[in-house]
């Protein structure tokens, strides 16, 4: 659905669970814990953090509350390499504006060797997959190109897709890629909530930027971000950092 010129499937995540001195992970995760309702009111959304701060156990819950796999994948790739995700999509509700999309996938760079895998699997099968994956096996791809293929090929119509980290294994150039399809994936009708540790990735235009800090999820620029102040910071002062650092 197309909400004040944004295509927006999922509005909003609800926090059910009410927190307890008691709770464990991934309860006990501040992010959590003082998340009541999460919005989504852009087309392209960001969930940053340092590591440990919970953001992939958000986007992971997110993912699996709307039926995708775990590991990563769409619907209709469902497999367990091990049972590692939390139950944190157990106490989350959806508040959605339209079901009327064509595609959905889950994508997360820590697992994505084990998606490949079981593609070259169906792919036994019905070789026929692998034209949604350009021809190609993804595994006699490198790391980077697999990324490539994965977003130009599978990912083209409109769609609810969720990234956790795709920059993983792209160079800066293919970092810039992968900004271009990320406009043309809005351009079709798509949605995008995306976690990063890029500046690249993280400067799509006119998105919505939450960062987790002092235990919540607060709305920023991409000036604000801590991703590009320190970045621009090293860049800047390259020397001096390095110095301080091996002092």
């Amino acid at each position: 659905m197309n909400i004040n010129g944004q295509n927006i499937f999922l509005r909003a995540i609800r926090n059910k669970h009410t927190p307890s001195p008691d709770d464990t992970y991934p309860f006990n995760l501040p992010i959590v814990r003082n998340l009541n309702t999460l919005e989504f009111s852009k087309s392209v959304t960001y969930i940053v953090g340092e590591n440990g701060s919970g953001k992939s156990t958000l986007l992971e819950a997110i993912a699996c509350l709307l039926g995708l796999n775990a590991e990563g994948g769409s619907k209709n790739i469902n497999f367990r390499t091990q049972e590692t995700h939390s139950s944190l999509f157990e106490e989350l509700s959806a508040v959605r504006a339209d079901l009327d999309y064509r595609n959905s996938f889950f994508f997360r760079a820590e697992s994505f060797y084990n998606v490949a895998s079981e593609v070259d699997k169906i792919a036994r099968e019905d070789i026929t997959i692998l034209k949604s994956y350009g021809g190609e096996s993804l595994h006699e791809q490198s790391h980077g190109e697999s990324f490539m293929a994965l977003f130009t090929n599978r990912l083209r119509n409109k769609g609810l897709y969720i990234f956790d980290e795709p920059e993983a294994a792209l160079s800066y150039m293919n970092q810039l890629r992968f900004l271009v399809w990320m406009k043309n994936s809005v351009a079709a009708g798509s949605q995008i909530i995306i976690s990063t540790h890029s500046p690249v990735i993280l400067a799509y235009p006119d998105a919505e930027i939450f960062v987790a800090e002092d235990g919540n999820l607060n709305s920023t620029t991409y000036n604000d971000c801590y991703i590009f102040r320190d970045m621009l910071a090293f860049i800047t002062n390259k020397d001096l950092v390095i110095k301080e650092l091996f002092s």
